[in-house]
Formats: C-alpha cells, sequence, structure tokens
C-alpha cells in the first residue's frame, strides 16, 4: 500500500482563555506577565476549606461562543473534577466539565479550494487552567509559577473530520477571528491564550473504521499546527509501510527539530477518575438568558463574508481576508463611506496597506493612513491627476507622516502628464535613443512595445498618462513601420 492510498483523521482541541479580568472561581487578577505567584489567593492555590465561586462573566462567554458556533446551550450544566498530580496543580484536580458540558454539537464552516466543509463540534465547555512549570532557570531546580492557575477557559472539541494539515491550520485562524469578535479570547497564541491539541490517525482510503490516534499537544501557532500534524502523518504512514503498528500515545512537537516525540504511551495514559465537584451548584441556564445574549452578538467573520460578496460584488478570496479581523473590516466599511469602489478599496488595502503594515508590525487601526485618506488618493488617480505607479509611492509617504495625498503630489510635483504634445516629445526622444530596437519591432518583434513604453515612463519620471503612452508609442511605431 502505498502512502497515497492512506487518508488522514484529524480532531482538534482547542482550549481558549477567556478575556475576563478575574480568574475562574475567585476574584485574582488574570493579568500577564506579572511578577510569578503574585496574583494567587487560598482559593486558586488550594487551600483547604476555601469555596469556589462561578465567575458569571466566563459563563457569558462560553454561552456567546456556542451561539456563534451553532451549538445546542444545555439549560443544565455541571462541573466535575478532574483529577490528577502534577506540580502546577496545586488542588491535586481541575475543575472542568465532562458528562454534561454547557455547548453540546454545533459546526463551522471552511471556504477551501474543494468547495465547503463543515467541521462538526463534539463540545464546548468551561474549566480552570493549570499553573506554569519554569525548567529553564537553574540546572538544579525547576519552579513553579501558579499566576495561571484558575485562568478561565473553554475548551472547543471538534469531531474528527478534518482531513488535511491545511484544513486544520484553517479552521484554527476562522476559530481565532470569531472569538476575537465576540470579544472572548484575544486568540494570542504566544502567550498560550489559544492553544491547540491535535489527534492524528490514518485509515486506508473507503474505510469507516478509525485508526489509532497519536495526541500531539500543546501547539502553539498555527505553522506549527500544519507543521506538526503533517510530520504526524508522515511518520504514521511510514510506520505502516514497514510493517509497524501505531501506537496510541500522546506526543509533543519539537519545534527545534520539525518532528513529534513520544510523550507516554497508553499504558501511561492518566485516569482522570471524574466526578461531579460537591463544592459548585449546577449551572442552570433559561432561555431568556441564552436569548439575551445572542442579541449581544457583532456581526460574525461568516456574515460579513456573505454581505461583502453579495453587496459589494467582491471575490470570496478578497472577502475573507478583509474579515478575517474585525478593525480591518471595520477600517474597509468607513472607506466606503464617500461612494468609492469597493474592489479599488480592497486592492489597495490588500496590496499596499497590508504590504505596509506588516513590515512595520502594526495593526491597522495605528495606521496614519485613515480610510477617507485612501479614498482621496483613488479619486485622484480616477481623475488621471497621478498615475497608478506614481500613486504606490504617494500612499508610502502617506503611510509614513500622516500626510494627505493632495499635498504629497504638490509638494513633489508628481502630478501627472496629460498632454499629448509633451508625451508626443518624450515618446519621440525615446525612439532616437533606440533605433535598432525599432528596427527589430519592424521585423516582427512586436512584444518591444513594452520596452518602449517603459523607456518613455522611465523618462518622464512614472509621470506620463500610461494610457497615453501606449496609444502614442503604438501609433508612432506602427507609423514607421508602414512608412518602410
Amino acid at each position: 500500500m502505498s502512502s497515497s492510498e492512506f487518508e488522514a483523521v484529524i480532531g482538534l482541541e482547542i482550549h481558549a482563555q477567556l478575556l475576563t479580568k478575574t480568574k475562574m472561581f475567585c476574584g485574582c487578577s488574570t493579568k500577564f506577565g506579572s511578577e510569578p505567584n503574585s496574583q494567587t489567593c487560598p482559593i486558586c492555590i488550594g487551600m483547604p476549606g476555601v469555596l469556589p465561586v462561578m465567575n458569571k462573566n466566563a459563563l457569558e462567554f462560553v454561552i456567546k461562543t456556542g451561539i456563534a458556533m451553532n451549538c445546542t446551550i444545555a439549560h443544565f450544566s455541571r462541573f466535575a473534577r478532574k483529577n490528577y498530580f502534577y506540580p502546577d496543580l496545586p488542588k491535586g484536580y481541575q475543575i472542568s466539565q465532562y458528562e454534561l458540558p454547557i455547548c453540546q454539537g454545533g459546526h463551522l464552516v471552511l471556504h477551501t479550494q474543494d468547495g465547503e466543509r463543515v467541521i462538526g463540534l463534539t463540545r464546548i465547555h468551561m474549566e480552570e487552567d493549570a499553573g506554569k512549570n519554569i525548567h529553564d532557570n537553574s540546572d538544579k531546580y525547576s519552579f513553579v509559577d501558579l499566576n495561571r492557575a484558575g485562568t478561565p477557559l473553554m475548551e472547543i472539541v471538534t469531531e474528527p473530520e478534518i482531513r488535511t494539515p491545511a484544513e486544520a491550520s484553517m479552521f484554527m485562524r476562522k476559530l481565532r477571528s470569531i472569538l476575537r469578535y465576540l470579544g472572548v479570547c484575544d486568540g494570542n497564541m504566544e502567550e498560550g491564550s489559544l492553544r491547540c491539541d491535535a489527534n492524528v490517525s490514518i485509515r486506508a482510503r473507503g474505510e469507516l473504521a478509525l485508526g489509532v490516534k497519536a495526541e500531539i499537544k500543546n501547539i502553539n501557532s498555527f505553522k506549527f499546527v500544519e507543521k506538526a500534524i503533517e510530520y504526524e502523518i508522515g511518520r504514521q504512514e511510514r510506520v505502516l509501510l514497514d510493517g509497524g503498528r501505531i501506537v496510541q500515545e500522546t506526543r509533543l512537537w519539537d519545534v527545534a527539530t520539525g518532528v513529534t516525540k513520544s510523550m507516554r504511551s497508553k499504558e501511561e495514559a492518566h485516569d482522570y477518575r471524574y466526578f461531579p465537584e460537591p463544592d459548585l451548584m449546577p449551572v442552570v441556564v433559561s432561555n431568556e438568558i441564552i436569548e439575551t445574549i445572542r442579541a449581544t452578538l457583532p456581526e460574525l467573520p461568516e456574515d460579513k463574508v456573505k454581505r461583502y460578496v453579495e453587496r459589494y460584488k467582491l471575490p470570496l478570496y478578497d472577502a475573507e481576508l478583509l474579515t478575517n479581523e474585525q478593525q480591518t473590516a471595520k477600517w474597509f466599511e468607513e472607506a466606503l463611506v464617500n461612494g468609492v469602489n469597493p474592489k479599488a478599496v480592497s486592492n489597495w488595502m490588500m496590496g499596499e496597506l497590508m504590504r505596509l503594515l506588516n513590515e512595520n508590525n502594526l495593526p491597522i487601526d495605528k495606521c496614519k493612513v485613515s480610510p477617507v485618506h485612501l479614498t482621496e488618493l483613488i479619486a485622484l488617480i480616477d481623475k488621471g491627476t497621478i498615475s497608478g505607479t506614481i500613486a504606490k509611492s504617494v500612499f508610502e509617504e502617506m503611510f509614513n507622516t500622516g500626510k494627505r495625498a493632495e499635498g504629497i503630489i504638490k509638494e513633489k510635483g508628481l502630478v501627472q502628464i496629460s498632454d499629448e504634445g509633451s508625451i508626443d516629445k518624450i515618446v519621440e526622444e525615446v525612439i532616437q535613443k533606440n533605433l535598432k530596437e525599432v528596427e527589430r519591432y519592424k521585423g516582427g518583434e512586436v512584444k518591444l512595445m513594452g520596452f518602449f513604453v517603459g523607456q518613455v515612463m522611465k523618462l518622464s519620471k512614472g509621470k506620463a498618462n500610461p494610457a497615453m503612452v501606449n496609444d502614442i508609442v503604438k501609433r508612432k511605431l506602427d507609423g514607421k513601420a508602414t512608412d518602410e
């Protein structure tokens, strides 16, 4: 059996840190980057006799996410104790949800090259985070920072319906976009507020039974999600093709070497001995609460994409890129207020604006170019005041200084040359300087038209009207060819 005869089966377990000011069951701050163990109290470090109290905002955030992802919101759910022993878990158990989660079912739609793919969800549930073990400050000791212990999390579990590493990465990107739109998670994978475990197995194409899976833990970037799954699929294929068998195990993604490494086998896997949390009441949610939360949802990325395609006639690719971040979509819509062509705005945003923002590591809301300033620049191009080529240099100056296009054009003398007589003189000068190329053109090398146009634009410092240049160059060259 060749590797092309295998099919991958991928399921994701995603932990998203909720954007609450305080922890899941106590009043300690969730602020990132504080001095180790400075944000703790008897509740989150598990002192005897303390009682947890559920964070209401965390519950509302998870319900909001469940509604946005087409889940069924449970009217009755319950917390459970997940028992295991590790230095970063001070109570010896984690408060989570098990048999009765707050959100069940749901799905997310991906727009792939092969069409729409609907990826089902198993559940979304609430839980608290563990602390953090630190191993790199000493050769002899490890340290524990419990600032993160008790931080509110929601775990989003997909059905095993993802088939490729690219789909897994696409799912993560779309999920992050939704969470940021909702304002429930900042999606910062570097700080650990969005983490992903991937369950990966392979099977012969056409088979329905699932293969033996390996779980890859704590992948912290979109790129690594794709690379880790890709490597793991290849590893499992090699094992089977060599006559071996896949062992169910937990593996870690090693960024330095680009491979997954075994962490523990199935025989060493934990029995978490779940049982209902005795210190917390069940969570009871009425229809009224659900509908009140539903009314607070913003227009989500998928709805914006449909609106941009239908109302503004944008290609799906443009619409998805512009709606990925809420601030980008807001910037785009503000640029359309003056009735400018939506596709022209989209082209400028996806081209020059995104390039400069990426190069300068700037978010769009910190950009010195306002949406109105871009529409002014586009209007000047449409009027023929400047060429598209000149407009790019003008836009870069706008980006760096915050000046408006018209002022930069006057200051630098960049007004487009649209006088036929002036362009005619430049064209004639270029022809006289390149008589050998003229002979080649007359001999049938018509592709040299581009050479002459380029020389004219160069001599005019990009200010000559491109349409007029093309027309005059062609007329003169064809005239000379006819004269002969």
